[in-house]
């Protein structure tokens, strides 16, 4: 694979035709920098790509972005949209950064106030691959795809004795119509659960604009789902006559309110398919919008497109390999993935004893304990510790702190995608001196070959050796 970076022996880092200054915070492995020009949701023929087009036709008449470029500000990807300056999110156990005030982007929404400001369409989406670090397993990969959209009103606009809402809920039927069964038995806003964003809008005002966000969104579920299930084939779990069943979860993200998660009936299970709420004010104000009011969701490309195809494993979206890649087209109906090979897994166990300064892994969001979930994606805690690089060389007095994502970088940066999981599976503390012992479990296997016990062994020394190394840990 031909890259599209280099990293010159002085402090300085190119990356798509840019150059960038290294310091303390450069925490970006040469892996993830590998994979930057890939953009999975451009390529033709990609599942990402065409879940992508597939959401992208429900919005016939908005402006998509797709070509954003991944690296962003600081400003852009946390001030812009009100995070906090000691918001765990912003933490280097969280984020690439490439320097202090330069980062990969975490989120599509890095661009959202960019584009309100530009002002150029009343609707839009973006699309686009982010970068966070992360579990390894079978639905964690540290890079993957979001896709965003957003539709807008502006007051000053108006047709003369018409209100917003009078204006959004004649938008509304110019929509189509579905057959979904919605469950939906909450009220527009709640004073408590979902409040209205007063007084900067009126009760009516985001009423309309939900009735807009939940039809639109509902197409795009009938247009996903409807596909799968033709995909299912008679005998598919996916493929029943009833009709698609959807409900409207209420819930809390910081840049809309009221706030909703739309969730799917599929194959026996509600299944959480995106995000979505009113904007928050503050967000187009700060944008130079003040007048204008709207709605914005958010989902995963990657989720869509696994449930879609039913596609095991995340790494196959990366995978080169013809027998994956050559099953999808642009053209011609959707067809689910057919696996071509089942090679076994091999488990190494890696245990050792935190240095006696370190009392604890740090888990996401505090947590301190055992857990095979994945980590929060506002998880992490905030660290000095400067990170290696291919092109930095740091040296330390003592060992950094140890976040779990730390341990989680170093397995994939030495393995690769040969690392299919890794799961904190014991914890023990010594009753006589405190020390504290971890034990992980790493799941090698291969998705294209058999991989050798020998090779798995190789690996795994190589990362036992990067523990002590970098974290001075104490192998048991």
């Amino acid at each position: 694979m031909t890259s599209t970076y280099s990293s010159p022996k002085k402090a300085e880092l190119s990356l798509l035709n840019q150059t960038h200054v290294i310091d303390e915070w450069t925490n970006v492995p040469t892996s993830i920098l590998g994979s930057v020009s890939r953009r999975l949701h451009l390529q033709p023929n990609h599942p990402i790509s065409i879940t992508r087009k597939l959401i992208e036709s429900r919005f016939p008449e908005y402006q998509h972005h797709n070509d954003l470029s991944p690296v962003v500000t600081v400003a852009q990807n946390f001030d812009s949209l009100g995070f906090p300056s000691d918001h765990p999110g912003r933490s280097k156990t969280d984020t690439y950064y490439i320097n202090k005030s330069t980062v990969l982007r975490t989120h599509t929404s890095a661009h959202q106030a960019d584009t309100f400001r530009a002002n150029t369409s009343a609707g839009f989406t973006i699309s686009a691959d982010v970068y966070r670090r992360d579990a390894i397993d079978r639905s964690h990969y540290p890079i993957f795809h979001q896709m965003e959209g957003a539709m807008t009103w502006d007051r000053n606009a108006l047709p003369k004795g018409k209100t917003l809402a009078q204006q959004v809920l004649e938008d509304v039927e110019k929509l189509p119509k579905h057959d979904l069964v919605v469950e939906d038995p909450n009220p527009p806003t709640h004073p408590e659960r979902n409040p209205l964003q007063s007084p900067d809008h009126t009760e009516e005002e985001a009423a309309a604009i939900a009735t807009h966000l939940k039809r639109s969104l509902e197409l795009v579920v009938v247009e996903i789902f409807s596909r799968a299930k033709a995909a299912a084939g008679g005998g598919g779990a996916g493929a029943s006559s009833d009709p698609l069943k959807v409900r409207w979860i209420e819930a809390y993200f910081p840049f809309t309110s009221p706030s909703w998660e739309l969730e799917i009936l599929w194959q026996g299970d509600w299944l959480e398919v995106l995000g979505c709420g009113v904007v928050k004010q503050d967000i187009l104000a700060n944008a130079g919008a003040p007048e204008r009011l709207g709605w914005a969701f958010g989902l995963g490309l990657e989720r869509i497109a696994m449930l879609l195809y039913e596609i095991p494993d995340i790494r196959l979206f990366w995978s080169e390999d013809p027998r994956f890649l050559n099953q999808f087209s642009d053209a011609g109906p959707l067809r689910r993935f057919v696996p071509f090979s089942k090679y076994p897994a091999c488990y190494k166990d890696v245990s050792f004893w935190l240095p006696p300064s370190t009392p604890s892994v740090t888990m996401p969001m505090g947590e301190t304990k055992p857990g095979t979930g994945a980590p929060n994606p506002a998880g992490g805690q905030s660290t000095t510790t400067t990170t290696t690089t291919t092109n930095t060389a740091t040296t330390t007095t003592d060992p950094p702190p140890l976040h779990e994502n730390d341990i989680m970088e170093l397995v994939r940066s030495t393995a690769g995608d040969l690392a299919e999981s890794v799961s904190l599976i014991d914890a023990f503390t010594h009753p006589k001196t405190a020390r504290r012992s971890l034990c992980y479990r790493i799941n090698y296997r291969s998705l294209e070959r058999t991989l050798t016990n020998a090779e798995a062994d190789a690996l795994h020394r190589r990362i036992e050796v990067g523990l002590v190394r970098e974290f001075g840990v104490e192998l048991r």
